[in-house]
């Protein structure tokens, strides 16, 4: 698919909208002009909003700004999982917050979203216990839960700038390539042997054009993409009680030592040091 701008209605009555969707089984790269707040709490899923593409374990909580590209949090994710997603436009930011001196820290935080923010720590905690119980039927009270959520994320140290340059939709509006394209091809042969040429006649360019394009687009080559999908894939495995040797070859690699090693300096520890501390929490 190639971006899409999608439209969102607020219902009357209201200045935000709140919602749980569930789209796992489509490849949604999109943006809309209203900043988006995402919950979603799942074994595992990919992450790629504007250049950045990482993964999350368990949860994860991004505030992504206006007009940035992203991927709907839920594709490919296989196993039960939970999604609540705030969005909110510029009328909200003018008549809610610009105006009033107290919300400089909020203000000052939605004008960082362009990069997309991700927190955790205590500070995801305890604001995905406010969006679980976020007022659905008052409308006053469901304001107030969102701004004291917004005032805890803005006065939060527990977070990271996904993107280090300015990622909103004019960067990509002369991509031609469709992104879907190629991650439906990893999709379907991370577990081979992926071959950059092949994918490169697939979305009609040479081979030297492609590895232009995948970096310019993502700031990693396509040989890191792969990489990080297999390990995503291979998190979702350990979680799922498949010993390390059984996950190496599932994934795609065919040396041990080597899959424990990337595995290592992309996720920060080893695949068993990530099982164990896993499936400890699982049984706490």
């Amino acid at each position: 698919m190639k971006i899409i701008k999608e439209e969102i209605e607020i219902d009357k009555g209201r200045s935000f909208k709140v919602f749980s969707p569930r789209l796992k089984n489509y490849f949604y790269w999109h943006y809309h002009p209203e900043i988006e707040l995402v919950f979603v709490e799942a074994i595992n899923g990919i992450r790629h909003v504007g250049k950045n593409i990482s993964g999350f374990v368990e949860s994860d909580l991004v505030l992504i700004g206006s007009n940035v590209p992203h991927l709907n949090f839920d594709y490919g994710i296989e196993t039960d999982y939970h999604q609540i997603v705030v969005q909110f436009n510029d009328r909200f930011i003018e008549n809610n917050i610009n105006s009033v001196p107290e919300f400089q820290s909020i203000r000052k935080l939605l004008d960082d979203s362009y990069l997309g923010i991700s927190f955790h720590g205590e500070t995801k905690t305890r604001v995905v216990k406010k969006l679980k119980e976020i007022h659905q039927v008052n409308v006053f009270s469901s304001l107030l839960d969102l701004m004291d959520i917004l005032q805890t994320l803005a006065v939060s140290t527990e977070f990271e700038k996904l993107n280090s340059d300015d990622t909103r939709i004019k960067f990509f509006l002369n991509d031609k390539i469709r992104m879907g394209t190629i991650y439906d091809y990893i999709h379907e042969n991370f577990d081979k042997k992926p071959d950059v040429n092949e994918i490169s006649d697939i979305v009609h360019l040479s081979t030297s054009a492609f590895c232009r394009y995948f970096k310019k687009q993502t700031d990693i080559t396509f040989t890191d993409f792969v990489n990080r999908y297999r390990i995503n894939q291979a998190k979702t495995y350990l979680l799922q009680e498949a010993s390390i040797s059984e996950v190496c070859y599932r994934v795609g690699y065919e040396s041990i030592s080597y899959f424990n090693k990337l595995f290592k300096q992309l996720v920060g520890e080893t695949p068993s040091a990530f099982k164990q501390r896993y499936s400890t929490k699982s049984k706490e």
